[in-house]
């Protein structure tokens, strides 16, 4: 009798983890689900889940292993949504900008420096003087857009 009602305490607590674990990505990461469970659910539903046999210590520990997880799923989600997220940098051309020329190495007034990452890319700018310069960071390299040129792939350069 008494394994049984471990097992079933498991499962139960496993069906209110995915439950409550899709509320908290349906609602998104600004929403905070808090409170016990008997004030989250309904009374029918509290009864229907047979969380009215359990005693008053052992809902507790229910209440408080639910929050511990609450605040995992929070970190990781917070930590999934750091990973995707796209870097941007933007600033201007130290200098004079001649075009891409299958090796040209960009410093921007910023005082990062990138190289040209494909060889094969040879634009000629429209705006030679200082042009404004932006850095996207994408799943796939760092692409970077000067005034007057088309996008193009680079590389930071680690030692100047």
């Amino acid at each position: 009798m008494n394994t049984f009602r471990s097992a079933f305490i498991f499962c139960l607590t496993l069906g209110l983890l995915l439950i409550f674990g899709s509320l908290k990505l349906s609602h998104g990461a600004q929403q905070e689900i808090s409170g016990s469970v008997q004030e989250m659910m309904s009374p029918e539903e509290f009864r229907a889940a047979g969380l009215n046999k359990l005693s008053p210590g052992e809902l507790q520990k229910l209440d408080a292993w639910l929050q511990g997880y609450r605040q995992a799923a929070e970190k990781k989600a917070t930590s999934r949504a750091e990973r995707t997220k796209l870097d941007l940098l933007v600033s201007r051309v130290d200098g004079s900008f001649d075009g891409l020329t299958g090796r040209t190495v960009i410093r921007l007034e910023d005082g990062t420096v990138w190289k040209q990452a494909n060889a094969d890319d040879r634009f000629r700018p429209r705006v030679t003087d200082h042009p404004a310069a932006a850095v996207i960071h994408s799943l796939f390299g760092y692409k970077m857009r000067i005034e007057g040129t088309p996008e193009f792939y680079v590389d930071p350069v680690r030692n100047p």
